[in-house]
């Protein structure tokens, strides 16, 4: 018999186990916290959590444990459950009311039995083997349906063998102890039901946003795998500093949830790409528009050399028969025919994206673009170039103009603008100033807000360290293939001593490895080369 005060420890006991399903997030350990605490409310030698499966049809077995036998499968333990899920009817469509467990499902009822060899009316022919198997004794059983808060039966909670804490004899589940079961399974069922509900949601949410990567991905093949890459560096990262134990960065550190939020800032911190055109994102020459604009440029040069043939021509009519004449005029034709070749060559190695284009370069596109002349098909007079294609042509590195890198740019402008618009809950309510910190400096000379170091979170600048490796190392990008590593970690070094980057998390990148652990698993082993760390740690 319970005394007062057992019963009022055991309540207590039932409020804080109330509590703590509440907290828990993973499906596995709350699955193993309610077996647990069932025991334990129950005094209970053993166990089995079942789940209803998703079609309805059967009870899967969760979690099992037995103390006394040492067994403990399934949750967290990474012991799997070789039993096969319990059917709730027969063959013929009969309910499995021989089955305890599958007759408290199907009758929405609990079933407290004294003794298992005992009991009419179930089936206990595997228990008894069981026993015979392992010595044990299995006598009594408390079977309790889980209803959620729509009075729906999610599983099933059996307990074995209640114990007398004095004694440690196997005595029957008693009247207070089924009625606590039965207020746990009801708390367990609505906190699992919560969980889950959670789970699908956080799903819906992750996949939405999967969807506009997609989206994204289906824009330009250049930017989803950096919608993909940015957000797993990004993690790498954070771990690294979250393992820091000294140094300025000692005091960083995560829990699940501030995982989970950096997680969805990663994922959603080119959103804003969505509003950007895609010839913009796919240039990958610099007069490509929606088209290379190279081909028209190369048919005025095709003109010109008809022109000079055409002139050609009439010189050797005019010449008549002045073999002289006629040599002049083929030498000035061969010379015309070579400057136009030469010129031909400076334009089209002009019009190829690269680090740095050479200044003489530059002047020579400016001077053919307004010196030479062509007949354009409204028959006028023109420059051989436009002010546009000259502008492009001349762009010192890349392939964007001034003005497309402000289109570019304004993607994070777009990004911050379409995040602070979302009523986030409160474990995500930093998503906005984490996705939207990437493009920011920590001298405070970057875009959109011109934030310094100060006026950062940590995680902001972790994502802006991510940001700008991925787009070095990548392998993708319509201009230029991935760097080696380490020339990519020798301008990353760069970018942290002129105070583009965050210097002490450049100092955990190099250190703790993270740039060898993404270089592994997403760059061509031909990228991977040695890094000399200690240089780059030089100051």
């Amino acid at each position: 018999m319970d005394t007062t005060n057992s019963l009022l420890n055991r309540l207590e006991q039932l409020n804080d186990i109330g509590a703590a399903l509440s907290q828990e997030r993973d499906i596995d350990r709350l699955l193993e916290l309610i077996l647990v605490a069932a025991k334990g409310i129950t005094h209970a030698d053993g166990g089995t959590l079942y789940r209803v499966t998703e079609d309805g049809t059967s009870l899967r077995f969760e979690i099992v444990r037995t103390d006394s036998l040492e067994i403990a499968m399934g949750g967290t333990t990474g012991v799997s459950i070789p039993f096969p899920p319990l059917p709730l009817h027969q063959s013929d469509g009969q309910p499995n009311n021989s089955m305890v467990a599958a007759y408290s499902v199907i009758n929405d009822e609990t079933v407290n039995i004294a003794d298992a060899y005992s009991a009419q009316g179930f089936d206990f022919s595997g228990t008894r083997r069981f026993d015979e198997r392992t010595g044990y004794r299995s006598q009594s059983f408390l079977t309790v349906p889980m209803k959620n808060h729509e009075n729906v039966i999610i599983g099933v909670l059996q307990l074995i063998n209640s114990k007398n804490p004095q004694t440690g004899e196997v005595v029957p589940f008693s009247s207070p102890d089924q009625r606590l079961a039965e207020s746990l399974a009801s708390q367990a069922a609505i906190a699992l039901s919560n969980r889950q509900l959670i789970s699908q949601l956080e799903n819906l949410f992750e996949s939405f946003i999967n969807l506009i990567n997609l989206a994204i991905d289906e824009k330009s093949p250049y930017t989803g795998g950096h919608c993909q890459r940015v957000p797993e560096l990004t993690m790498m990262l954070a771990e690294a500093v979250n393992r820091t134990k000294e140094g300025p960065l000692a005091d960083f550190s995560m829990n699940d949830k501030d995982r989970y939020e950096l997680k969805i800032a990663g994922l959603l911190h080119d959103c804003g790409k969505v509003t950007t055109p895609v010839h913009v994102v796919d240039k990958s020459t610099k007069l490509q528009t929606i088209f290379d604009r190279i081909h028209l440029v190369d048919t005025r040069f095709e003109v010109l050399k008809r022109d000079a043939e055409i002139v050609l021509l009439k010189a050797k009519l005019a010449a008549d028969g002045d073999a002289a004449a006629v040599q002049k005029a083929e030498a000035e034709f061969q010379q015309t025919l070579r400057e136009l070749d030469e010129e031909r060559a400076v334009v089209r190695r002009s019009n190829v994206g690269g680090e740095r284009m050479d200044p003489a370069d530059q002047e020579k596109i400016r001077t053919l673009g307004t010196t030479r002349q062509w007949v354009n098909s409204d028959g006028i007079q023109s420059d051989f170039l436009s002010e546009d294609e000259i502008e492009n042509l001349t762009i010192r590195a890349g392939t964007l103009t001034a003005g497309e890198r402000e289109i570019i740019n304004h993607h994070i402008v777009a990004t911050i603008k379409m995040l602070e618009h979302l009523p986030w809950p409160r474990h995500l309510q930093n998503v906005p100033e984490y996705a939207g910190g990437h493009h920011e400096r920590m001298d405070g000379k970057g875009y959109p807000r011109g934030l310094t170091r100060d006026q950062m979170s940590v995680q902001a600048r972790v994502m802006g360290i991510a940001d700008i490796f991925e787009a070095l190392t990548a392998r993708d990008r319509p201009y230029k293939a991935g760097m080696k590593l380490s020339q990519a970690m020798s301008i990353l070094a760069n970018f942290c001593r002129n105070q583009h980057i965050d210097p002490d998390l450049f100092e955990v990148f190099v250190r703790e490895k993270v740039y060898r652990e993404y270089a592994e698993k997403f760059l061509e082993p031909s990228q991977i080369d040695e890094v000399d760390e200690a240089a780059l740690l030089k100051q």
